[in-house]
């Protein structure tokens, strides 16, 4: 890993978090960069880059129309860091639905290793024209906070693709960015500012989904806490994807909302927002970025890449090289 890559994974989050005009003069840029490079050592790439494929129909003992199930989005949604296809993401919410309607589910998973928001359109593009799932569940967002990606485009991109769901005929369920500040491998002060950066993304993702239709799922809030305090459980071989623990208990915080799209159930608890709740407010993100511009033109370039630890955050990419 070079010293150019380094300097670029720790600017990445202090920059995203808005924390570059106190944490990072010559000396907190230094210790950012050996941070970076300490977590790419740990973590290492012991799951591959490629999810398993769990789509299928799940439960037809049930019998009748399968309910369709699609999950696009990135790592998380594809399931990366689970050991058999049963305990994928969506194999998990899959059976989740099945036992709850009491109808099989076929799941389809649009899901890529790595994706941002850009390229949710890719994924519904690339599904068959004539498709229109009853429910689509999207979780996205870690790639956009490493790779330094404006809160307001990321929204966009997310929206838009509600839109297009939508147009299909297909509701949609959107898992908001999970916090990275629970990522035990990364240390301080590395690890806050992904947090910061992580919630004001997800706060931002909860307005543009209930904007355009979607149920919004706050993941920090539902389900962060238990891979906060059970972290060797619900975490994965790489301790950054969650486990075949860590899905089920997503699946799980997911559900509800699923469900409330589906027709199911009508209210929905903590954590979940329908989308006639009234939206929050976007942060604002224009006044950080023009905080920081100044102490950015008085730094040295360093690059607009990612933290240098490549998709293993979380579900989450680190590296735009293999996005």
């Amino acid at each position: 890993m070079s010293a150019t890559s380094k300097a670029r994974a720790a600017l990445a989050v202090a920059t995203a978090a808005g924390g570059v005009g106190v944490a990072v003069g010559y000396g907190g840029r230094s210790l950012l960069k050996r941070q970076a490079a300490a977590a790419r050592r740990l973590i290492g790439k012991p799951l591959g880059e490629e999810a398993l494929d769990a789509d299928r129909v799940y439960k037809k003992r049930y019998g009748g129309r399968p309910v369709e199930l699609l999950v696009l989005g990135d790592s998380i949604a594809a399931g990366l860091g689970a050991e058999v296809p049963g305990d994928t993401f969506g194999a998990r919410l899959a059976k989740h639905v099945a036992r709850s309607t009491e109808r099989p589910v076929r799941l389809r998973t649009g899901a890529r290793v790595g994706a941002e928001s850009s390229m949710l359109a890719g994924q519904v593009e690339a599904l068959p024209a004539t498709y229109a799932a009853d429910v689509a569940v999207i979780v996205v967002g870690g790639n956009d906070v490493t790779h330094r990606v404006p809160v307001a485009d990321s929204a966009r991109h997310l929206q838009e693709a509600v839109e297009a769901l939508s147009a299909r005929g297909t509701r949609v369920v959107v898992g908001t960015c999970p916090d990275l500040g629970a990522l035990r491998p990364v240390p301080q002060p590395l690890r806050s500012l992904g947090s910061r950066a992580s919630r004001q993304l997800a706060a931002a993702q909860r307005a543009a989904a209930i904007r355009a239709g979607a149920w919004a799922v706050s993941l920090a809030d539902v389900v962060g806490p238990f891979f906060i305090t059970n972290p060797d459980e619900m975490f994965s071989l790489d301790r950054f994807h969650p486990s075949a623990a860590g899905y089920k208990r997503t699946a799980k915080a997911v559900l509800p909302s699923v469900l409330a799209a589906l027709g199911e159930v009508d209210a929905v608890p903590f954590g979940h927002h329908a989308p006639s709740v009234e939206l929050v407010e976007t942060p604002p993100v224009e006044p950080v970025e023009t905080s920081v511009r100044p102490h950015l033109r008085a730094m040295p370039d360093v690059g607009h890449d990612d933290w240098g630890i490549d998709d293993q955050v979380d579900g989450t990419g680190f590296d735009r090289r293999e996005a």
